[in-house]
């Protein structure tokens, strides 16, 4: 058998995304070993003899005891035999946290991003959140650090289920997302206003447009409480818009906050595969594996 001088390594939670990753950038995969001791602590199994290049696929939602097996399993890697260590996390944790918003906060996104580049050559993830730097590797200074957008995948889902939908970006923050879904579809699109009232309140205003008889899709980078999305598909329901969807980058939704946007009308929940979720639909494996040279 040829040994392959690259492998792609995924963990329990998220072997099905790791599979279709190897499968569409041809390369041999295979499976972490996990295990859990009752304290907590995790033992990490890899294969015995590791090729010069190794490609650790996992997501960083839930990301504190991932962290930390990503760690383990970066070092000892190189102890068998990976010269090269990659980390594909198409969703990225710990990048909201960009400065200090009262004294005394740690600012979490560099010191999680200075700690991923220590163990990882290179790191490429998806629509990372990030609000007041340009560039990822401003956060994770890795060799190559490589933030691509998902909005291509997510246009060609769209162009195959509607014929001209609507986009509604919830705030400011999701226009360029919204901006760019629109423009590779050809497809009318509004950004609406977002005022906060609280940790958890949000007032949304949205813009004079003909939303009625319309197929309507929210589209956002990340969706975690639905708030925003919840309180904008109730300002919509009055227009009578032929259908309301929800498309996101990342799922973070509990089961409450998607029951919660059923009742208030939304017809579809849609997300990508960055995180397992319900509501995946649109597969990133082929973005991700256009990257896997990682020269950013």
């Amino acid at each position: 058998m040829t040994h392959h001088p690259r492998l792609i390594l995924g963990f329990p939670e998220y072997l099905r995304q790791t599979q279709q990753l190897a499968k569409k950038a041809g390369l041999p995969w295979a499976e972490v070993g996990l295990h859990h001791f009752p304290d907590g602590e995790s033992k990490i199994t890899l294969p015995e003899r590791l090729p010069g290049e190794v490609i650790f696929c996992r997501s960083l939602d839930h990301p504190n005891d991932k962290l930390v097996e990503l760690m383990l399993a970066a070092r000892g890697a190189r102890t068998l035999g990976a010269d090269t260590i990659s980390l594909v996390c198409p969703y990225l944790c710990y990048m909201r946290q960009d400065k200090a918003f009262n004294p005394g906060e740690v600012v979490s996104q560099t010191i999680v991003g200075g700690w991923l580049a220590a163990h990882f050559d290179n790191v490429l993830t998806v629509d990372a959140h990030l609000h007041r730097i340009n560039t990822l590797k401003e956060a994770v200074p890795a060799k190559n650090a490589i933030n691509v957008t998902a909005t291509g995948p997510m246009a060609e889902f769209l162009l195959q289920r509607f014929d001209r939908p609507m986009l509604i970006g919830p705030d400011s923050e999701s226009r360029q997302w919204v901006a760019a879904i629109a423009a590779i579809g050809d497809f009318e699109y509004v950004v609406a206003e977002k005022t906060r009232l609280g940790d958890r309140e949000v007032r949304i205003s949205l813009p004079q447009a003909a939303y009625g008889g319309k197929d309507v899709v929210l589209v956002d980078d990340v969706a975690s409480t639905g708030k925003t999305l919840l309180e904008t598909a109730r300002q919509l329901s009055g227009f009578k818009p032929s259908s309301v969807s929800v498309l996101v980058t990342h799922a973070l939704l509990s089961d409450q906050a998607v029951e919660l946007l059923r009742q208030a009308g939304v017809d579809n929940i849609w997300s990508c595969d960055s995180i397992p979720h319900a509501t995946n639909v649109v597969s990133l494996a082929g973005l991700l594996a256009a990257q896997l040279d990682f020269r950013g």
